[in-house]
């Protein structure tokens, strides 16, 4: 088998389309404020970590408290953990600031033979089976699903069907409240939202028909700029299939670049940080709090309770000056 592979390595290299490239840097900051004197205070903060699609190192990590690096069990999430029994400042600082080679995904339409096939664990398979907090596997979606799939044989083409429904009948309106929870009935009522209620809907309606799906959130890059401010959070979604593994959606990107919607079922651009995964998240060491819907904003608790008083400061800067004309 090594010998096989070895023997395709030309075949791949001629085969492959060539993949988007983006080296960046990315600074993470933010302060706790107004912190009553004499409180208890504890912080979580999400850590990037290096994958098959980003290869991530951290230049500096510093706060107005010791940081330790710890990690969740569950997915595997890293973060950093800062604490004091008496606050002794009305604010704290903290930054984290990484360097970051981010690799676009293709996954689809790729000329490419498989040498094994990929397998979950049971494990795996039963977690990214089940239902989360709000998002249901059974009632709406599960019927939505049905529906939408009907015909469909392959997970493959199912997952395809779910991936068309909910390009064609949400729309990306951040207008009103109950947005950006990733509530799957109420994205399934309002028919809106952003990118946390878009892929959760898919992926409630995907384990519905028995397809693993996941969900990972981290931070986009303007493609169009070579440094900025990010104002906010990117989340996207993987679902599982047999024959390719797990395969990149990014429903969102494409109800706002309606002519890349080929392109962002089986594929993520270069343009993107991810941070962590899954929903419910018991943090390490846990806190008092009930489990977080997702984590990648830090996580603050003063005296036991979650304190939401928490400025934060995100930016980027591509490397090198030409770093952006090769993408």
């Amino acid at each position: 088998m090594v010998r096989k592979a070895l023997l395709l390595l030309p075949l791949l290299a001629v085969l492959a389309p060539a993949q988007e490239i983006r080296h960046f840097t990315f600074h993470y900051g933010f302060t706790v404020k107004n912190i009553p004197a004499g409180e208890k205070v504890r912080v979580w903060i999400p850590a990037a970590h290096s994958d098959a699609f980003q290869e991530v190192k951290v230049t500096s990590a510093k706060g107005d408290l010791p940081l330790k690096k710890t990690h969740e069990s569950k997915y595997g999430n890293e973060m950093y953990y800062a604490d004091t029994s008496k606050a002794k400042q009305p604010e704290l600082h903290f930054e984290v600031v990484y360097d970051v080679l981010r690799h676009e995904r293709l996954t689809l339409g790729m000329a490419i033979p498989h040498l094994t096939t990929v397998k979950l664990n049971d494990r795996e398979r039963k977690e990214e089976l089940a239902p989360d907090a709000l998002v249901p596997i059974t009632g709406l979606p599960a019927e939505l699903a049905v529906k939408v799939t009907a015909g469909k044989t392959s997970p493959l083409d199912k997952a395809r069907a779910i991936y068309d429904y909910v390009f064609t009948t949400m729309r990306y309106d951040k207008t009103g409240t109950g947005w950006g929870r990733g509530d799957v009935l109420y994205a399934c009522d309002a028919k809106k939202g952003n990118c946390t209620d878009f892929h959760s809907l898919f992926i409630a309606m995907a384990r519905s028909q028995g397809i693993p799906a996941r969900f990972e959130i981290g931070f986009p890059l303007p493609p169009d700029k070579h440094s900025a401010e990010i104002a906010g959070y990117h989340c996207w979604s993987d679902f599982f299939e047999p024959e390719h593994g797990w395969i990149p959606v990014d429903i969102s990107e494409a109800w706002k670049h309606p002519e890349k919607r080929d392109y962002f079922f089986g594929a993520h651009d270069a343009d993107r940080m991810q941070f962590t995964l899954g929903r419910d998240l018991r943090l390490s060491p846990a806190q008092d709090g009930t489990p977080l819907n997702y984590f990648v904003y830090p996580y603050v608790e003063v005296d036991g309770k979650t304190y939401p008083n928490v400025s934060t400061a995100f930016s980027f800067a591509d490397v090198g000056a030409g770093s952006a004309a090769g993408r």
